[in-house]
């Protein structure tokens, strides 16, 4: 119980100082493409958020990430503490995929928009579709995309169906799909808990998913593919956590 008061002391003083630096650096006009400032935010608020949770982590496979283009990652998703050890360990500038009920967090709502990141209203399909393009747009210049597949945190450590949204972007990009899996961050922070249950965590990276010459209509194989990678990623997890 100590160590989930610490964590979320921090949580709360972290998140506000590096949300904080992001909103201004927006309120002043520097712009999410152009500038490091807003990777340097998310990735020194987990790593801050990783030590306070005093959490062993490690990632393998990291040498199969193409040098020199932007890649979709699609990976899994069991934990916030996902999205800490994603920010840490992907190559930067990286942008997250985030639902819009996010943007209503105070502070951090605000401070997301202005890093960049990539809002979908899944309400909306026509507005989805419109932040898919943008998003893709931006990848071709160089940014990375970071989508969580589900589209939610698993309640029970199994993969969710798959969401198409991912497939489309990296179709639309034309860059490879890099497959992810998180392992051991459901036992670590689980869905609708804030107690925090201390093991190692790991960060295991596929072999990249090609997509040239794909078009719309191959959304499906793709996500059917992506997901076979994901799930021998996770039968590979045990050995890597242990």
């Amino acid at each position: 119980m100590l160590r989930t008061l610490w964590f979320l002391t921090n949580l709360v003083i972290f998140t506000s100082y590096y949300a904080s630096v992001a909103v201004i650096a927006g309120l002043i006009g520097i712009r999410a493409w152009k500038s490091g400032v807003y990777d340097w935010c998310i990735r020194e608020w987990s790593f801050k958020l990783l030590k306070a949770a005093r959490v062993p982590y490690k990632s393998s496979g990291m040498d199969k990430i193409p040098k020199g283009q932007p890649v979709v990652f699609v990976s899994n998703h069991q934990s916030w503490f996902d999205i800490f050890l994603l920010a840490t360990q992907l190559p930067q500038p990286s942008k997250f995929v985030v639902k819009k009920e996010l943007l209503k967090i105070p502070l951090l709502g605000r401070a997301i928009k202005s890093a960049g990141h990539i809002i979908i209203d899944r309400q909306d399909r026509t507005k989805a579709m419109d932040a898919y393009e943008n998003a893709a747009a931006a990848i071709r210049e160089g940014v990375n995309a970071v989508i969580f597949a589900e589209g939610t945190r698993s309640r029970t450590g199994e993969l969710l169906p798959f969401k198409k949204g991912p497939f489309v972007l990296a179709v639309a990009a034309q860059v490879p799909i890099v497959p992810i899996y998180c392992a051991g961050t459901f036992s670590l922070l689980q869905k609708g808990s804030v107690r925090i249950r201390p093991q190692p965590i790991a960060l295991l990276v596929g072999d990249p998913i090609p997509t040239a010459g794909l078009a719309y209509e191959d959304r499906q194989d793709l996500l059917q593919k992506t997901r076979a990678a994901i799930e021998a990623l996770r039968v590979d997890s045990a050995l890597a956590l242990g």
